[in-house]
């Protein structure tokens, strides 16, 4: 999902010289992976909590990887556009659908932690793709293809290599087991003891028939929206989190989901840009310069060869790679201690915490500290993970794929606005960029009071069982 939704955060500069696209243009095209994840997370929610998440993940995992490779032949920036559009549409419920089925095949005790831990895949998946841009888009090779009337370049290669993640996915979801929770809300509770056996064997290396557990039960029950028809079961799906006791939680997760993604996904989707004209300007000796003075200088600079041929600076991509491994580090750290200090706690910390580096960074004159300043920005990142664990702790089995896809689609939704403006501001009142979404930041902390402890959730959960 990270390889195929941030690969317009290259694409989408590098092919700008062939495509011709102007700034406005390549702002749309970015943030069109947004649009498309927006547009079918709910129905591929609504398909994963009536079909299985294994099915639909093999699904989505292989359109996206078709839709993907197509995109490496656009003959224009409209068509590149439209095949990232459904690229992102079918690749919209895997990051949901793949958390969701984790949360359901690992023990309470350790679900937070593991859950959290796939916001370090998804920081190192960003890591690893500007450590592939640094070979491969400097590449100088072009082919002609003649029937599609276009020069098969750099980042036309970049764009394939991109695309072989979700391929792998797919082939290791179709080896993957289905949720077993999954299987006991649709009643079939035969098939999911023998995906506890399988997995028991596989844990342990014993033969399945020494599985102790003979019969299951769910403490939610069974989900009963499969009779009531399509329409019916959408409704049926979705009416839930929108009543008490969930509606709360649905608002809260989304809400504080729409501060994340407004500041964090923006920020990350033009994170290749930023460090790059940071780094352009660091190397070309202008060193004293708060870091909008530094984009505003390698915008107006007409003698930087990597401006000129739309390739980007490799020092820049090794910082990229350094910076998101060095979050997806601390987040393996949080993970270790999330039990410990609360998930609620470190929410609060992290989000008040990023928000005020932001507020502070565009004043520093000193670009080592405006480096660190703008890594404990992008710290805020780490509170996606966190939100996926409320996300699977409170909502039941029977709506929980529904509820992580619809909580992350109104987030995605603030970040197509985002993206744009970011963009636009970082061209025009960079200074303005950091003040108004580290203030948002901020206030996403202050928000943060309001989600529940673990001690309420475990007692709400002690609640519905009774």
């Amino acid at each position: 999902m990270t390889f195929e939704i941030f690969s317009v955060s290259y694409l989408v500069p590098a092919s700008s010289c062939e495509l011709g696209t102007t700034s406005t243009q390549q702002g749309l095209v970015a943030c069109v992976p947004l649009i498309g994840t927006i547009a079918m997370s709910h129905v591929w929610g609504y398909l994963a909590d009536t079909r299985g998440r294994r099915k639909i993940l093999i699904v989505t995992m292989t359109m996206t990887y078709i839709a993907g490779t197509l995109a490496a032949f656009s003959p224009n920036w409209i068509v590149l556009g439209f095949l990232k559009l459904l690229s992102s549409a079918a690749v919209s419920g895997s990051y949901a659908l793949s958390v969701t089925l984790l949360s359901e095949c690992t023990p309470m005790t350790k679900r937070s932690s593991l859950v959290l831990l796939t916001t370090s895949v998804h920081m190192a998946a960003m890591g690893v793709m500007a450590v592939i841009v640094i070979p491969v888009l400097p590449l100088k090779f072009s082919y002609y293809i003649p029937y599609l009337d276009i020069q098969f370049n750099s980042w036309r290669l970049l764009d394939l290599i991109f695309a072989v993640p979700c391929a792998i996915s797919s082939i290791g979801c179709y080896c993957a087991f289905e949720s077993p929770k999954y299987l006991l809300s649709v009643g079939q509770d035969e098939e999911a003891l023998k995906v506890l056996k399988g997995i028991y064997t596989m844990n342990t290396g014993d033969s399945p028939d020494n599985y102790q557990v003979q019969s299951l039960e769910l403490e939610e029950g069974h989900n009963l929206a499969l009779h009531k028809g399509f329409w019916g079961s959408i409704v049926a799906q979705t009416v839930p989190m929108f009543k008490a006791p969930l509606l709360k939680y649905t608002l809260l997760i989304s809400f504080l989901f729409v501060i994340c993604y407004i500041t964090m996904n923006a920020t990350f989707v033009w994170l290749p840009f930023i460090i790059n004209a940071f780094m352009l300007s660091v190397v070309g000796g202008q060193r004293s310069l708060s870091i909008c003075e530094m984009i505003r200088f390698t915008s107006n600079s007409t003698s930087i060869p990597e401006i000129q041929d739309c390739t980007m600076n490799t020092e820049a991509m090794t910082l990229v790679c350094a910076i998101t491994m060095i979050l997806a580090f601390c987040n393996i750290f949080m993970s270790s201690i999330i039990n410990c200090i609360g998930r609620k706690r470190l929410f609060i910390s992290i989000q008040m915490f990023a928000g005020l580096s932001a507020l502070v960074l565009s004043s520093s004159p000193y670009w080592v500290l405006s480096a660190i300043l703008f890594v404990c920005f992008l710290s805020a990142v780490l509170n996606f993970g966190f939100l996926n664990t409320y996300s699977v702790d409170i909502f039941p089995t029977y709506v929980k794929a529904m509820a992580v896809c619809l909580t992350l689609m109104v987030g995605r939704a603030s970040a197509v606005a985002g993206i744009n403006v970011l963009k636009k501001l970082l061209d025009t009142n960079c200074e303005a960029a950091f003040y108004i979404f580290g203030s948002i930041a901020f206030c996403g902390g202050l928000v943060g009071f309001f989600l529940p402890t673990d001690l309420q959730i475990q007692e709400q959960k002690k609640t519905s069982k009774t």
